[in-house]
């Protein structure tokens, strides 16, 4: 009986391999296919990326990503870094001003960075009594060079003091601001002259 099966295997695989290269494969495949586990309709949510899993990102909160830290100050400094390189650190972070023409500045730091750029900074206000909020009221912008780590951008009010009230610095990061190249949004406070609560932009 053993002799009988193993005549017909042999048989068999003669005839199998007598057949053309592409009716082999062809036949072989079907016969393999069988033993195979099916895989029944899968959702795509299932094995691609799920959204539930990732964070959004804000551009209306202090910008990420390339900037490793960013804050307001009333100034800066400049120090000599580890590599030997000058580093601009802020003097008295904050996020409250006086009144007045003295200039807001934006202190920045960024992760590593392999091309150069440009940061701007448009400043809008957003609760201050007597201003549009679609007003441009101080703008700036810096170069950033290949080598630089960290920048500062440097706030003037354009129509003379700043006006007590709320602002919003919108930061953007390329060769041009666009509708892409926005980055962020820094907010700060202009209090009025002996703090008086009254002075601080109408609602």
């Amino acid at each position: 009986m053993t002799g009988l099966v193993g005549g017909v295997y042999q048989e068999w695989m003669r005839w199998l391999c007598g057949l053309p290269c592409t009716l082999f494969l062809l036949l072989a495949s079907l016969l393999w296919a069988e033993d195979l586990p099916l895989t029944h309709n899968v959702p795509i949510p299932d094995f691609q990326n799920r959204t539930e899993s990732t964070n959004t990102y804000n551009f209306d909160a202090p910008p990420e990503g390339m900037f490793r830290h960013i804050v307001l100050a009333k100034g800066f400094d400049e120090e000599l870094g580890f590599q030997r390189t000058h580093e601009i650190v802020p003097v008295q972070p904050t996020e409250q001003f006086p009144e007045g023409a003295r200039p807001v500045f934006i202190v920045f730091e960024f992760h590593q960075h392999y091309q150069s750029f440009k940061v701007f900074g448009l400043c809008y206000p957003e609760q201050v009594a007597g201003l549009d909020k679609k007003t441009l009221v101080a703008e700036d912008a810096m170069y950033i060079a290949l080598e630089d780590q960290t920048g500062y951008l440097k706030l003037f009010p354009t129509q003379g003091d700043w006006k007590p009230g709320r602002y919003k610095v919108e930061i953007h990061a390329g060769e041009q601001v666009n509708d892409m190249s926005l980055m962020g949004t820094m907010r700060f406070t202009i209090t009025a002259a002996l703090d008086s609560p009254s002075a601080i932009g109408s609602r």
